[in-house]
């Protein structure tokens, strides 16, 4: 959002701007200001962002309309072989990020096949144990604590990284160029966010997107933090009655860029990546 300053003649008038990507194009929006800045221009830039946020949680809204509508059509034996699909396209796609060698065809055989490829136990016993933790967070929802947390990360990970499945970290972690909070406060910082989870009033996919940024810079496991950020962000979504976000293994580049930056920016990117893979459902 900016201040732009057009002539006429030998009059100057003054524009605020807001500029916002809208799939492929770049829409622009402005409000007339008048011949100078006028002294309550900061009230003005927030009535702006409101208008523009509440446009997006319309869409939002329609979306989850849209899914609740056609998720209720589908019998319930179709509707457990969709949420299996799922289950096995999200585990592909959260591990393949985090180093997995398994291939989603693989992956469909070790989950629906039970028929383990030539690959690293490691990789295999990961694939499964994560595609049951995620089917069972969808069938039951549980109010979001550090106790919920910890028992994901510890089933997910109690036979590869028995070391620290279920704990967090007591030690200094770096990720690329960032160093995530010191130990000491992971406690308090845990506490926090889950008190934002828990209390705060936003739309369903705002919080999702906020909630998965801020785990991500606690970063507060040792190791499967992503997994269980990306976890934690469709547990969200899903029992708000929103679809889910897979996050794309082949788009994870786009994906960690936006984690680089700050918050306002990666829930844009978030939306952004969540309105154009609904946008079907947009449509009444």
């Amino acid at each position: 959002m900016r201040i732009i300053k057009r002539k006429k003649g030998n009059r100057e008038f003054y524009y605020l701007q807001h500029s916002f990507r809208k799939d492929k194009k770049v829409i622009t929006k402005e409000r007339y200001l008048g011949k100078s800045i006028p002294k309550n221009i900061e009230k003005l830039k927030e009535q702006l962002k409101k208008e523009y946020k509440n446009e997006i949680y319309e869409k939002l809204e329609k979306i989850r309309e849209n899914f609740q509508k056609e998720w209720n059509k589908i019998p319930k034996t179709v509707q457990e072989k969709e949420k299996e699909e799922i289950a096995i396209a999200f585990t592909y796609n959260t591990n393949a990020i985090e180093g997995s060698t398994i291939t989603l065809d693989e992956a469909r055989e070790i989950i629906h096949d039970k028929i383990a490829p030539n690959k690293s136990l490691r990789d295999i016993r990961e694939t499964e144990v994560h595609n049951r933790v995620f089917l069972e967070a969808l069938e039951k929802k549980e109010k979001i604590t550090i106790h919920l947390l910890l028992k994901w990360h510890k089933e997910i990970f109690s036979e590869t990284k028995q070391d620290i499945a279920g704990k967090f970290r007591d030690y200094l972690v770096r990720v690329g160029n960032y160093i995530a909070p010191d130990w000491q406060e992971i406690e308090k910082l845990m506490k926090q966010l889950i008190n934002f989870m828990n209390k705060t009033k936003i739309n369903p996919v705002e919080l999702a997107a906020k909630a998965h940024y801020r785990f991500e810079k606690i970063h507060p496991f040792g190791d499967g933090n992503g997994r269980i950020g990306r976890l934690l962000m469709n547990y969200i979504l899903w029992h708000s009655k929103y679809p889910m976000l897979i996050i794309e293994y082949k788009k994870r580049n786009l994906y960690y860029k936006a984690l680089q930056k700050n918050e306002e920016q990666f829930v844009n990117y978030f939306i952004r990546k969540y309105l154009k893979i609904h946008k079907k459902r947009m449509v009444s």
